[in-house]
Order: C-alpha cells, then sequence, then structure tokens
C-alpha cells in the first residue's frame, strides 16, 4: 500500500538532498535504522518540506542557521549543498552564516564557515545550482 506524504516526502528530499544521498542512506539501511529513515521521509520531507507556507530557500536558511546552532557540522555540509540546488548563491550562504555568527556565536560561525568552504571548493554537479551572483 502506498502512502503519499512519504512518496512527497521522497521525491523532495531527492530533489533537495540529491538521488546519491537518498540511495546511500537507503542502501545502508537496517532493521535498526529502517524506521529512523522512514521517520525522517514522512515527518521532515513529506510533512514539514512539502509545506506551502515556506519556499524551499528560505527553509534552507533557516536549516543551516538551526545546524550552525546546535554544531551539527556533519549535517551542514549536506545542506549547504541541499541550499545550493534549492536555488542560494555563494553570496546567500555566506550571509545566512555572517547572521548565524551574531546570534549563534563566532565559533559555531568559523566551524561553519570551514564547512561551507569545502563543500562549496567541491567538483561535481549540484544541478545547476548558482555558486554566486556573477554566474
Amino acid at each position: 500500500m502506498s502512502d503519499p506524504v512519504y512518496d512527497d516526502g521522497l521525491r523532495v528530499r531527492r530533489e533537495v538532498l540529491g538521488d546519491e544521498h537518498v540511495d546511500r542512506a537507503n542502501a545502508r539501511k537496517t532493521g535498526l535504522t529502517e524506521d529512523f529513515q522512514n521517520l525522517i521521509t514522512r515527518y521532515a520531507w513529506g510533512e514539514i518540506w512539502t509545506r506551502p507556507g515556506l519556499d524551499r530557500k528560505t527553509r534552507s536558511c533557516i536549516t543551516l542557521t538551526a545546524l550552525v546552532a546546535l554544531g551539527h557540522l556533519d549535517e551542514l555540509a549536506l545542506h549547504v549543498r541541499a541550499a545550493l540546488r534549492n536555488g542560494l548563491t555563494e553570496d546567500e550562504i555566506k550571509e545566512v552564516l555572517l547572521q548565524s555568527a551574531i546570534y549563534c556565536g563566532v565559533p559555531a560561525a568559523n566551524s561553519a564557515f570551514a564547512v561551507a568552504q569545502r563543500v562549496l571548493g567541491e567538483p561535481g554537479d549540484l544541478s545547476g545550482a548558482k555558486r554566486d551572483e556573477r554566474e
């Protein structure tokens, strides 16, 4: 039986994070983690990211800030890539991190800038994402 919220969440998760990431996450599912992966897909991506109240660029800005504040740097790298897919430019990501420095702390933003610099320097296709305003 198909679950439309899960199916919609999987579609959005793929659009935002990329097929490669979602395929890796699904391939690593175990009896321990399967329910958790399903929860993320259904609720984070199917219930929240599909809501009409905010566009994906805004949701990415909020997500980046929350990850900086909480020091979740592995997730931050993933969501810097997602922010590019969602239409943020490198300059907009920089502004989000600068804003985060004031409200989340300079050490947290310093670590976030290091992650963003590494991610933004990665080669590869980011589904046509713009790197900065000049492109």
